[in-house]
């Protein structure tokens, strides 16, 4: 994973990786299920990693072969995340969290909740008001016209109490690349990005505003 890794720096116990440049989805994929193990074995700390990945599906364990609209549009990859099809590529902050549950509260329930919290709070600082929706799966943005629309999709795996997966928040990506797949399984309701709610704002930013709430949220009562 190291190959990767634009920077590399422990914060509050974590180890936090950035990616400079796309990973594809089976080298992400091979290096979470690897940073697992390790964890498990205590040979490597907690992770979390920022990356990006080139345009792709990904088919979650829910996932129903009538939503690939578009099978030869992009690399499909069946994974064992929870949820069902989503889109991932440039422009998508996707964050995998690879962290030990024993080490905070060993409830899957409560540690989806509070990824979507994070996610939640992130986006406020943005001044976008992101809410979650008890029949739907991902992060909302009601929108002015009574209309609502998906900004982020959560989905994660937990292997010995140790997640891995995680979140991915359209910051600015090519959102016609969703029109392949029904996302996460609904049709009647699109997606939307930072960028196109008018939100100016880089990767970086994105990144700087996500790292100090997870340190508020997750590691300040560990």
């Amino acid at each position: 994973m190291d190959t990767f890794a634009q920077n590399t720096e422990m914060i509050a116990g974590l180890e936090w990786q950035t990616s400079s440049e796309p990973v594809d989805y089976e080298t992400a994929h091979a290096a979470m299920e690897a940073r697992v193990t390790s964890i498990h074995d205590g040979n490597q700390p907690e992770l979390l990693w920022f990356l990006e990945h080139p345009p792709l599906y990904t088919a979650g364990t829910s996932a129903r072969a009538e939503d690939l609209l578009e099978p030869e549009r992009f690399p499909v990859h069946k994974v064992g995340r929870g949820g069902q099809y989503t889109y991932h590529g440039p422009g998508q902050r996707v964050v995998y969290t690879m962290l030990d549950l024993k080490n905070r509260e060993s409830d899957v329930r409560k540690f989806v909740r509070d990824l979507e919290a994070w996610v939640i709070d992130s986006l406020a600082e943005f001044g976008v008001s992101g809410e979650r929706r008890e029949d739907r799966v991902g992060i909302w943005v009601d929108l002015e016209n009574g209309r609502e629309k998906k900004i982020a999709a959560i989905g994660i795996r937990v292997r010995h109490w140790i997640t891995f997966h995680g979140i991915a928040i359209n910051v600015n990506p090519e959102l016609e690349h969703f029109s392949g797949i029904v996302p996460c399984g609904i049709a009647e309701h699109g997606v939307t990005s930072l960028h196109d709610l008018g939100i100016d704002c880089t990767m970086a930013d994105v990144d700087a505003i996500l790292k100090a709430t997870f340190i508020q949220k997750f590691t300040e009562s560990v």
